[in-house]
């Protein structure tokens, strides 16, 4: 501490002596407590009321509010873990899981319904139509998504009934064009769905926010870069692999006896603040609230909230069985590759390896979640579209009449890792893209 240099050199060995004594203290604190005849349950919530109430709360506190964050001792002492009903829909027969709306999740779930209603099959994989109907569609949920998603337990209350109708989305569905992108799309109206009237109708018309689309930007955000060439293409391999390595990850497991997880941690990215000497790194979400109610009456920042974040793990039933387990990083474009990801299997009978390397495209007509240093650079990019290189040219000049600005990339995915359960033959086939440092391991 205190050396003019305090991060890591290249080569070095980095030791984080200070996370070891606090997880010390965990362990200790547990085994203390076993000792003095507590069961498991007890002893763990032993742990857990010094890491949130103790002297391992102190220093945290301590050490937030030396570099003039605003945690106190009782935002520790009160915060609870919450187990949540996830939301779900059903897409042919398959029901998709996804996270609440403190997370974009609900946009796959919305974009399915929507493409329920088209021949996704018929219009043929990568086609320009294929593309251009799914860019039409994730353009209005993620209108939907920056203008109605937020913290679910803090007012106002979020119109997911009206957001997940099948009619909603039907609706939605037939206002597509079917022959050129529609560089307003906004949010629409879904309280009708579930008989209310919608209280922010006059916020709907900040779709009249002047929209360029003439700077090139990434919906990815840096620490997920992965293909970090298009920021500074002198960047050498090493470097490149270094921005791959460090980004958002996911965890998808299952074992024998049934049971599946899908986890996609992130929020403690360089550069990185620390609690004091805990060794614990402090998360830097909160830049995903908005500050004017007008852009997201739901998701305005305020005490105890919950900022909506990108992250979103995935699952999949079939006849009330496991089917998928898939994830991915990327921030604005994790729900972008899954939905891909997902269609491949189900619309084209990829195998699930198959469909996790498969080229897919982005959109950055979104508002950014993260990233940017004003409103100005997080507005959506009306039809600016990352692709493949390996995208047909008939194909790039076929959507570039349809008025999409395109940009081609070697790699259009952050590394998307799945499981899918084979019913028939009892068996599991792993999935991990090349697109990090991603991998699978069975025993």
């Amino acid at each position: 501490m205190g050396e003019k240099r305090e991060a890591p050199s290249a080569g070095e060995i980095f030791k984080q002596t200070a996370l070891l004594e606090t997880l010390k203290k965990l362990v200790e604190t547990e085994r203390a407590a076993l000792k003095a005849g507590k069961n498991r349950k007890a002893a763990i919530m032993a742990a857990y009321d010094r890491f949130y109430k103790g002297d391992i709360a102190d220093e945290f506190v301590r050490g937030v509010k030396e570099q003039g964050g605003l945690i106190t001792k009782s935002d520790l002492a009160n915060w609870k873990p919450i187990e949540e009903e996830p939301l779900h829909t059903s897409y042919k027969g398959i029901e998709v899981y996804k996270m609440q709306q403190w997370t974009q999740g609900p946009m796959l779930l919305q974009a399915l319904n929507m493409l329920e209603n088209f021949d996704l099959k018929s219009m043929g994989y990568n086609s320009p139509k294929y593309i251009h109907t799914l860019y039409q569609v994730l353009n209005k949920c993620f209108a939907d998504r920056d203008f109605y998603y937020g913290d679910p337990y803090k007012l106002p209350k979020e119109p997911m009934q009206g957001l997940l109708s099948k009619e909603y989305a039907k609706l939605r569905a037939a206002t597509i064009d079917t022959v050129k992108n529609e560089s307003a799309a906004g949010p629409g109206d879904p309280y009708p769905f579930q008989g209310e009237i919608n209280p922010y109708m006059n916020f709907l018309k900040r779709n009249l926010i002047p929209l360029d689309s003439t700077i090139n930007r990434s919906a990815t955000p840096l620490h997920d870069q992965g293909s970090i060439a298009y920021y500074n293409p002198l960047f050498t391999t090493a470097q490149y692999q270094d921005r791959l390595w460090r980004g958002t990850t996911t965890v998808e497991a299952a074992d024998d006896q049934g049971w599946i997880i899908s986890i996609t941690p992130s929020g403690g990215w360089i550069p990185a603040c620390i609690a004091g000497n805990t060794g614990v790194g402090l998360s830097q979400r909160m830049q995903s609230f908005v500050l004017d109610s007008s852009l997201n009456p739901f998701n305005v920042v305020e005490p105890g909230k919950r900022p909506r974040v990108t992250l979103t793990p995935s699952l999949a039933l079939k006849e009330g069985k496991p089917f998928l387990a898939f994830g991915v990083q990327g921030g604005d474009t994790q729900d972008q590759n899954l939905l891909q990801f997902f269609l491949n299997i189900v619309e084209f009978g990829m195998t699930v390896q198959q469909a996790t390397e498969a080229p897919n495209f982005n959109t950055n007509q979104l508002w950014l979640s993260l990233g940017g240093t004003s409103i100005a650079d997080r507005k959506p990019k009306p039809g600016q579209i990352v692709v493949s290189k390996s995208l047909s040219p008939q194909v790039i000049e076929r959507l570039k009449t349809m008025g999409y600005f395109i940009r081609t990339e070697e790699r259009t995915s952050g590394p998307i890792n799945a499981i899918l359960f084979d019913q028939k033959f009892g068996t599991m086939w792993g999935g991990s893209s090349n697109h990090g440092e991603d991998y699978g391991i069975g025993w």
